[in-house]
């Protein structure tokens, strides 16, 4: 990696601090002909608030002196100047990390007695779910809630549908691994506006939805051809794939009309990230343990 902008910032940094030391310099030195100390400077206010050749109070002058000299040992001791890590060696990552280290040998054990416990086992236990719960509340409720129920492209995890299983083994992989789901944009290759309008009024027959029967009719027999593989002829997806099932009524991303063409012309993308190294085994065990729970 170039030292450029490592360079750059130690130059700057410098740069500032002896200009501000300079700048004090030069404030606080009497030039010839200035008027004398408690003279009238001639600025004049309200007719009769009058502006006066008086300097700044010593002690005020000597805190901006003591933050230069601070300034100067603090970029000693600790990183500030580019890629120097200062004498202690101190840096964020690093006590990110010391206290990561101090909490995982004082809280560990803790989590380590129920790994061997059977995920659906661990599910019924009171105890085991409120620590899930509480890890739950303070990983995953951002994007599904704080009571699980999910969000428009966040999945529900209360309920028994799942894009890739809902079995213990299934839900703790999803934790660990991450998931990455993929629909493809298949608006070209269904022909345009109109083999998509064809398609989603197919789609949306398979949940009971009233459709236009001429255009679902015409829009099964490309769904057989473009859809069924990742889908399933049947239309009720494949957990293996991460593909929906569209025989019933939940909808990720909502159930409109507009919503379903959208979807089918342009694609979706979405993303569960990985916790394996962040959570580690022990609590994406009890984890999942409690999000098995909650569809039980």
């Amino acid at each position: 990696m170039s030292s450029f902008w490592s360079n750059y910032i130690i130059i700057l940094t410098l740069l500032n601090i002896v200009g501000c030391l300079w700048l004090i310099k030069w404030a606080s030195k009497k030039r010839e002909g200035e008027a004398k100390e408690g003279a009238v400077t001639g600025h004049v206010w309200d007719g009769d608030l009058e502006e006066l050749n008086n300097p700044m109070p010593r002690w005020w002058l000597w805190l901006f002196y003591i933050s230069i000299i601070y300034s100067v040992i603090y970029l000693v001791f600790y990183p500030g100047l580019g890629n120097v890590k200062g004498v202690f060696g101190w840096s964020q990552v690093g006590q990110y990390e010391e206290e990561i280290d101090k909490a995982n040998k004082k809280y560990g054990p803790l989590f380590a007695k129920y790994s061997a416990t059977p995920l659906a086992e661990l599910a019924k236990d009171k105890k085991a779910n409120e620590i899930g719960q509480r890890l739950f509340l303070t990983y995953c409720s951002t994007c599904h809630g704080s009571d699980a129920k999910g969000a428009r492209g966040y999945p529900n995890l209360s309920d028994n549908d799942w894009l890739y299983g809902g079995t213990p083994a299934a839900i703790k992989t999803s934790i660990l691994d991450g998931r990455q789901g993929m629909m493809p944009a298949m608006g070209a290759a269904l022909g345009g506006e109109a083999g998509v309008d064809e398609v989603a009024n197919y789609v949306m027959s398979l949940s009971g939805r009233k459709v236009d029967t001429v255009k679902a009719e015409a829009g099964k027999a490309k769904f057989e051809m473009m859809c069924a593989a990742c889908h399933q002829a049947s239309g009720e997806g494949n957990v293996a794939l991460g593909a929906a099932n569209l025989t019933d009524k939940t909808w990720l991303y909502g159930s409109s009309a507009g919503l379903i063409k959208s979807v089918i012309a342009e694609g979706r993308t979405g993303k569960m990230p990985a916790h394996k190294n962040f959570l580690g085994e022990d609590k994406s065990h009890l984890l999942a343990a409690y999000i098995y729970s909650l569809s039980q």
